[in-house]
């Protein structure tokens, strides 16, 4: 039995999918965190899965320095195996870590350059994988002109956040001004850490979104499969649904996620990799250096078996993960969510309440009464989802679609 030392998390579904992993691997954790409360308040009404921990500690993630002072004499107190999270900010700090401790992980700078979506796109341009045309600017003169320089329209992304937070298209200089001043209104991001002010300029892509799901051991990368997605929000790119197997030929796809990971020096873990299927041909979104979120692993799972948060927790734990897939009598699972149709109290969602009873249905939750719901801009903006499996084809995702479809939202009287 491998004890991991878990540093932060999502408090989405991944804050459960890893720990489930973790105890059905045989192993056991640890969970640091600088502040338990962002965790607490996320699952307010029964005990957080992340505090199933053998023990809950805090201390200052953010400082990278004194973590490693901090966590080398924790590790002599309690004997780590490994290090894991789930949450992209501390993915590099993980790898950090357990390069410190000289316990299994990929290299540190490898994940860095992951995370990052300016040293990503510079490393994987000079190793010729395919990719939008594309610019970095750090201040508004130098960003205006780089725009026009490409051309409209364009993507404006933060380097250093997720979730789709602040990425947009924009049709012209007025729209770009809208994005950048967002940007530079928000200095930190969730986690408090500092934000670094470069944006990125991507050209616009146009085609089919989909994610190459893989597992890299010694430096060879296993595709597990491709997932496709939805997208909604326009000017904004919110994921609106998934599914599992993708219904589009991918194998130009599933190249170019694998020479990413390559060329990234990710040697070790899992992947989740977003590429464009354009009229010229695959280009690559971004790579993601830890198993996917919005509930993407579950749909694998159901449909191969192949249990990614747990091929995760493995690798940390320095072993072989088991990625031979089994008939599962499922052939496609797919998500869809309930965005919220603007912002405001939500009193009831309608129509949930048949859910439970539907029977292709094998997962559901929406948002209860008194949520205040943000603007659709985010995949932070969800108000639900719906989890559909079908036994016999790809007929999955319109199940889904339909049904989150025949949902509603009502939202309370705001007195003036």
């Amino acid at each position: 039995m491998a004890h991991l030392l878990m540093i932060e998390s999502w408090v989405g579904a991944m804050s459960s999918l890893l720990p489930r992993a973790v105890n059905e691997s045989g192993h056991r954790f640890t969970f640091l965190t600088r502040d338990l409360h962002h965790y607490l308040r996320s699952a307010p009404s029964h005990p957080h899965p992340l505090l199933a921990a053998d023990n809950v500690l805090t201390a200052e993630t953010n400082d990278v320095p004194a973590l490693l002072d901090h966590v080398g004499r924790l590790h002599r107190a309690l004997r780590f195996d490994g290090v894991i999270s789930s949450c992209d900010y501390y993915l590099p700090t993980v790898a950090r870590v357990a390069a410190h401790l000289g316990l299994p992980g990929p290299d540190p700078l490898a994940v860095e350059r992951a995370c990052r979506k300016d040293l990503t796109r510079t490393a994987l341009h000079a190793a010729g994988v395919p990719g939008p045309r594309f610019a970095l600017a750090d201040d508004w003169s130098s960003l205006a002109e780089a725009a026009a320089e490409l051309g409209y329209p364009l993507v404006a992304k933060p380097v250093d956040l997720c979730a789709g937070m602040h990425v947009r298209k924009v049709a012209d200089e007025g729209e770009l001004r809208e994005a950048f001043t967002a940007l530079e209104a928000f200095p930190v991001n969730a986690r408090n850490q500092p934000r670094v002010r470069t944006v990125l300029l991507e050209e616009l892509l146009v085609g089919p979104e989909v994610s190459v799901e893989t597992v890299t051991v010694d430096g060879v990368t296993h595709v597990v499969g491709v997932t496709d997605k939805s997208v909604a929000g326009e000017p904004w790119f919110v994921e609106s649904g998934h599914m599992f197997p993708a219904d589009l030929p991918t194998a130009g796809a599933e190249a170019v996620a694998v020479a990413a990971i390559g060329a990234l020096g990710l040697d070790r873990g899992v992947a989740h990799t977003e590429v464009k299927l354009t009229a010229d041909g695959p280009r690559l979104v971004e790579v993601n250096p830890r198993p996917a979120g919005n509930r993407i692993t579950e749909l694998v799972r159901r449909v191969t078996g192949v249990d990614l948060p747990a091929a995760h927790a493995q690798l940390a734990a320095g072993e072989q993960p088991d990625l031979r897939p089994a008939d599962t009598g499922v052939r496609s699972a797919a998500i869809s969510f309930l965005l919220p149709p603007r912002s405001g109290l939500v009193s009831a969602v309608r129509g949930a309440e048949d859910l439970a009873t539907t029977p292709d249905v094998v997962e559901w939750d929406v948002r209860r009464p008194g949520h205040r719901a943000g603007d659709p801009t985010s995949n932070n903006s969800y108000l639900g989802h719906v989890v559909v499996t079908d036994p016999t084809g790809l007929g999955a995702r319109a199940r889904a679609e339909e049904l989150v479809a025949g949902l509603s939202v009502d939202y309370a009287e705001v007195p003036a």
